[in-house]
């Protein structure tokens, strides 16, 4: 089994945004795919449905204990970008899957549940599931919890399914891949 660790923010500094996702895509991919137990990692910009959040990074790890590690927490955080993150959350969730990546040609359809308790989550995941077939529920299981329940379905690229309205404080959200998965060493 694997997790399914998520990051997601905005940046406030358009004028620095580039050398922004340089460094995420670069540097700072490279260190943490270098920490032990982190298998992959995915970075996603919203390209459609509710984009309060425009970047999403989807970290493969094998356990929670990624977290615990004296090389994780050394290195943890922003860095010299913190103070231009906003509206960021990191979440962890069980994976029904031990490698996830999207295609050049797909895109990302996740469901979240921001604000919400695990019941509230649970009720109206029960009622809207048979509307989202094909959705992968993920169950929050460490971390900030932002979300109790992500649902995640990999698309083709340009399909948007029409929202659900009458869902309130569900968040649905297109994401497109801005790099491809990237593997840490020794992962295949």
């Amino acid at each position: 089994m694997a997790y399914l660790y998520a990051v997601r923010c905005n940046f406030k500094r358009p004028d620095l945004e580039a050398g922004w996702n340089e460094w995420y895509g670069g540097p700072k991919l490279r260190q943490m795919l270098r920490l032990p137990l982190f298998h992959s990692c995915q970075r996603f910009a919203a390209a459609a449905l509710d984009c309060r959040r425009k970047y999403l990074a989807l970290w493969v790890v094998a356990s929670p204990d990624a977290f615990t590690t004296p090389e994780y927490r050394a290195q943890w955080g922003f860095a010299d970008w913190v103070e231009h993150i906003g509206d960021w959350s990191r979440d962890l969730y069980r994976a029904p899957f031990d490698e996830f990546a999207v295609g050049p040609e797909e895109s990302l359809y996740l469901a979240s549940f921001a604000g919400m308790d695990e019941a509230e989550a649970r009720a109206l995941q029960a009622r809207i599931a048979p509307r989202l077939p094909g959705v992968d529920w993920l169950d929050a299981v460490g971390l900030d919890r932002h979300s109790p329940l992500f649902g995640i379905k990999k698309l083709a690229r340009g399909v948007v399914p029409q929202p659900i309205e009458d869902a309130p404080g569900l968040s649905e959200t297109i994401f497109a891949p801005i790099m491809p998965r990237a593997l840490a060493q020794g992962i295949s």
